[in-house]
């Protein structure tokens, strides 16, 4: 049975347990119904989401309490399913989803067991298994055997030490990914003034008779969007409800995989194929805009390409499938610039919830160039996006590089190979 490398310096006092005796695990469930922000004062608590675990955002989707498994600040979570299955992560307040599992304390404080839980991710995660989806192998972690020393004061000089070395390093962290978000606004900048004056700084101009627009060369027409487009549509609710999500079928786009660079899979649901079909409206074909439509998330958006089967959105996603008048691409662009941005603040409507609907959307103003300059557009914007991805890269590079130091640290903190001398100065 694999266990954490116990360096042979370590003293008598260092003992070895299973997992089994340390914590318990209660898994997640799939919640009876879901309920809008309005109904918390009837029982409703957060859904524990990966977006709005990792996020700092509020959260966007609210279940019944009943027979679910519920969570303090603070707590511990692992997730079971799913590309991050084996990690460990804080939970905030609210209910567990299907795909994760709360820890219990049984042996050691909370905090204590939260640093000695990061320290046997590397193996755990080594051990997930699945067809298709990873998962975390329940009798694998119950037999884990874990080092830890026996004198209560060495524990909370780890604790401290962890707790004080990990936020430095999540710190320098937050730097760089305040870069990352510098860079990300530089771009939007640039795509902004793309998609409203096109590329030839010399070209005539006329007014575009909107004061937020301002002017736009001579050639081009502003179009309402709903004259530009196929369809615009949210999807439904499963029948079934959140019931019906499988953890293997016909993905389920929510508005947590949509992203502005890519629709993100690690928190996807699926649904069977006769929930599929009775969700014919909700369908999603190669060459749609996906758009968010209610919650902190409104206004995300992003194309669908290289489709693998057929795909289904939920009630808070909506469909845009353009008219040949626009190219898909141009869209995106568009919906994710500035002036994009401007009219989903100016178009948000719902009484306790922000929410986009189908009329106001389909009124927003679209700059319409000739098709070939929308595809030389398009094809400048992928080359800077290109440049952008080259810098983005290297900063992200960097955050990974802090992440493996940070979790090296961990490791070496509890299977004793930094002095408890050294952890106290």
């Amino acid at each position: 049975m694999k266990e954490l490398a116990i360096p042979s310096t370590l003293t008598s006092d260092w003992k070895t347990i299973r997992f089994r005796y340390v914590a318990s695990t209660s898994k997640g469930r799939l919640p009876i119904q879901s309920q809008d922000q309005a109904s918390v004062e009837s029982g409703g608590v957060p859904y524990l989401s990966m977006e709005y675990l990792r996020g700092n955002s509020e959260p966007t989707e609210f279940v019944s309490s009943e027979g679910m498994v519920k969570t303090e600040d603070g707590d511990i979570l692992l997730l079971w399913d799913g590309s991050n299955a084996g990690e460990f992560i804080r939970a905030k307040y609210g209910a567990v989803s299907s795909t994760a599992a709360l820890v219990s304390p049984i042996k050691f404080n909370r905090d204590y067991l939260f640093w000695l839980c990061k320290g046997i991710e590397p193996i755990l995660k080594t051990f997930t298994n699945g067809m298709g989806i990873p998962h975390v192998d329940g009798e694998i972690l119950k037999n884990l055997r874990i080092p830890f020393p026996s004198d209560e004061s060495y524990r909370q000089a780890i604790t401290n030490f962890l707790n004080s070395e990990t936020l430095r390093i999540d710190a320098l962290v937050a730097e760089k990914e305040k870069m990352l978000a510098l860079l990300e606004e530089k771009r939007a900048a640039l795509i902004s003034r793309a998609v409203t004056r096109g590329l030839d700084p010399s070209a005539p101009l006329k007014p575009s008779s909107l004061d937020w627009l301002g002017d736009i060369p001579a050639h081009w027409e502003v179009w309402k969007l709903k004259y530009v487009v196929e369809k615009i549509g949210s999807g439904i609710t499963p029948r079934g409800g959140a019931e019906s999500y499988q953890l293997e079928g016909i993905p389920l786009f929510r508005s947590q995989n949509i992203h502005f660079d890519g629709l993100r899979m690690d928190d996807i649901v699926y649904v069977d194929a006769e929930t599929h079909e009775s969700m014919s409206n909700s369908k999603v074909l190669e060459g749609d805009v996906l758009i968010n439509i209610t919650g902190a998330s409104i206004g995300r958006c992003f194309y669908v390409e290289n489709l693998q089967g057929e795909a289904n959105v939920n009630q808070h996603v909506c469909i845009v499938r353009p008219a040949p008048k626009i190219e898909t691409k141009f869209l995106y662009f568009t919906l994710r610039s500035d002036v994009g941005q401007h009219q989903i603040d100016l178009s948000q409507s719902g009484s306790g919830r922000e929410g986009l609907n189908f009329e106001s959307l389909g009124n927003f103003s679209v700059v319409i160039p000739p098709l070939s300059e929308q595809l030389a557009i398009i094809q400048r914007l992928e080359t800077s996006g290109n440049r952008s991805t080259e810098l983005l890269n290297e900063i992200r590079n960097t955050i990974e590089r802090l992440k493996e130091r940070r979790a090296a640290l961990i490791t070496a903190a509890v299977t004793g190979q930094i002095p408890v001398e050294e952890m106290r100065s």
